[in-house]
């Protein structure tokens, strides 16, 4: 399929600019003069500084990647670099990697050396981006997707293929990872050509592409045909075959899934009708099976649900609702079959896109695009989230990524 001619509309909202369009207005004026020093390009160099040590002796930090778009007014000039305080949340900014455009969503390899951006344009392209031992950053170069609007991307397990999904041109594609962590040309692109599209959706719209827990399958989740494509890939030639479909709710709009670890259940956010559904999986055919839709605890209208995260030991599923401005909590029951829906907190920013959990589940990032913030939170015994400080400035916060 060829490139759609126009960026994706906002589901919902008729009239109203595509998903990076609708920022201008928003951010435009004296907002984004206040976005500090992670606003100013600079060479891609050292992580910053750990944190000073408290009284009590030196605290733990981590880096921490930001992504955003570089094509909007005021928004960002590459990927962010932070990092965070294991213990408090606390954010330090530090410099941007430069010479990456529109880094709108972030994966890490594996290995830790190196961390991967879409580049979410009409001309789409993955870029790879090598982390040192000394904690500098180089580009290693970009690769097109085949496709336009790349939403989403990830690394297979293997470590040997970089998958990533074509929102405005409902497309998935795969790409080949070098020893170095450099991409190579593409090996394959799959356009959902069917089902037909959604009500009111206009056509398909790959939104999320990740491999199953067990590393046997690869599920690719469409908004545009309410669709959750499961394919085997050829881990010789790089090629996806698809084995199974699962069809959702037509005009629920699957957006992002996540799997419970014990890889027999996935938790799939419908962005279109505010539900959230538990899907059992089949590690053996790779069938996914959806269950009914639950409430996403926002009460009444669309609040366009954007990603569920799951704790590392499967106790807690959060939620991130963006028109409702709330993370939902719900306990794990049944192991995995079951989310009890347990309360909805403010998430300290507007349209939260994002969420990420610190590699120990002690902390909770959400990535805030309205506001160009990052808001922090605590994840206590019981799941339970408290606000960690204050909102960290970061211009047009679209992707949050702690690193190990």
């Amino acid at each position: 399929m060829n490139p759609a001619p126009h960026p994706r509309p906002a589901p919902g909202l008729p009239g109203l600019p595509g998903r990076r369009g609708l920022l201008g207005g928003l951010l435009a004026g004296a907002a984004l003069a206040a976005v500090p020093a992670l606003a100013a390009p600079a060479r891609a160099g050292a992580r910053p500084a750990p944190a000073p040590a408290s009284p009590a002796g030196p605290r733990a930090t981590r880096p921490l990647l930001l992504g955003t778009y570089t094509s909007e007014g005021g928004g960002g000039t590459g990927i962010g670099t932070a990092a965070y305080d294991t213990g408090t949340g606390a954010i330090t900014p530090g410099p941007v990697i430069t010479g990456v455009e529109n880094p709108s969503y972030l994966a890490p390899h594996p290995s830790g050396a190196t961390v991967y951006a879409v580049a979410e344009q009409g001309a789409g392209a993955v870029t790879a981006v090598a982390i040192g031992p000394d904690g500098t950053y180089e580009v290693l170069g970009s690769r097109p997707t085949g496709g336009s609007g790349p939403t989403h991307l990830s690394v297979h397990p293997s470590g040997r293929w970089l998958l990533s999904a074509n929102y405005t041109s409902g497309s998935v594609a795969v790409h080949p990872i070098a020893e170095d962590g450099s991409l190579g040309e593409r090996t394959d692109l799959v356009t959902h050509s069917s089902p037909p599209p959604g009500p009111g959706q206009g056509g398909p719209h790959a939104h999320q592409i990740v491999t199953s827990p067990d590393g046997g399958h690869v599920l690719a989740v469409d908004l545009g045909t309410d669709t959750v494509y499961t394919y085997r890939l050829d881990a010789s030639a790089g090629t996806l075959t698809e084995v199974s479909r699962a069809a959702l709710t037509p005009g629920s709009g699957p957006r992002h899934l996540a799997f419970h670890p014990g890889g027999r259940f996935a938790y799939l956010a419908c962005e279109l009708d505010n539900t959230m559904v538990v899907c059992a999986y089949d590690p053996a055919t790779g069938v996914l099976t959806p269950g009914p839709g639950q409430s996403t605890g926002t009460g009444s209208g669309v609040s366009y649900p954007a990603q569920p995260v799951v704790t590392g030991d499967g106790a807690y599923v959060y939620l991130a609702n963006r028109g409702h401005n709330s993370l939902t909590r719900y306990a794990v029951e049944g192991d995995g079959a079951v989310l009890r829906l347990l309360d909805t907190v403010p998430v300290g920013g507007d349209w939260p896109r994002q969420l990420a959990l610190s590699p120990d589940s002690s902390l909770l990032f959400a990535a805030n695009q309205r506001s160009s913030t990052v808001t922090v939170f605590g994840v206590g015994p019981d799941g339970s989230l408290t606000g960690a400080g204050t909102p960290f400035p970061a211009p047009v916060a679209v992707c949050v990524l702690p690193l190990p």
